[in-house]
């Protein structure tokens, strides 16, 4: 083989490996960027875990809505059995307030999470672990409240609320302290106020049995 053959063939290998080095740049390059943008998306059904650090939410604002949701729809059903079962009308429409503030906050609450494209409950939340919430009223004490009407259903509400707002309130003190989302921490901040005028109202109600 001649000086010159050899010059060629060395020529051609050094193209090849450099045509080589390229393709597999370009791969590597190309994989990362499909796995970025993979980690951004939040597909239906995700967990709070999976939350992107430049989301406008965090997963405390997610559990706070997940959690205040059937917080709020058992405090409606306690609103709910007022009519039928008293002619107090302090207790009346104190109830119809109430009813008419929660179902509008849970409306909220499930729009937001919707929005989030995050669960509208927590995934393993089930009877065990809704009663297990902060001022949440046990099925015995529900099914209690159900056989009594007059001045002892009276009393039993007011206590019952009186305990659940209470529970609601260091719910939304936690979203305030852990959460991001402006709207959420404005909505805790609102059931703080609300809910917390209330408990005063209750407690004078309840002097008053």
């Amino acid at each position: 083989m001649n000086k010159s053959t050899t010059i060629a063939i060395a020529a051609v290998a050094s193209v090849a490996i450099i045509g080589t080095a390229t393709a597999c740049s370009d791969n590597s390059s190309s994989s990362s960027h499909s796995t970025g943008s993979s980690a951004m998306s939040m597909p239906a059904g995700s967990t709070a875990s999976s939350i992107p650090g430049s989301a406008g939410f965090n997963a405390a604002d997610v559990t706070f809505d997940q959690m205040m949701i059937p917080h709020h729809q058992q405090a409606v059903e306690m609103a709910k059995l007022v009519p039928s079962r008293t002619k107090n009308e302090q207790v009346r429409t104190l109830a119809t307030a109430i009813e008419g503030a929660q179902q509008p906050e849970i409306d909220q609450m499930t729009a937001a999470l919707k929005a989030w494209n995050q669960p509208t409950s927590m995934p393993t939340m089930g009877s065990h672990d809704e009663h297990s919430m902060s001022g949440m009223m046990s099925d015995g004490q529900m099914g209690q409240l159900k056989t009594l009407s007059g001045s002892a259903f009276d009393k039993m509400w007011l206590q019952m609320m009186i305990e659940h707002h209470q529970g609601a309130i260091t719910m939304a003190k936690t979203e305030l302290q852990q959460g991001k989302d402006t709207a959420t921490k404005r909505l805790a901040q609102s059931i703080i106020d609300g809910q917390q005028k209330e408990i005063t109202q209750m407690k004078t109600m309840l002097q008053q049995q």
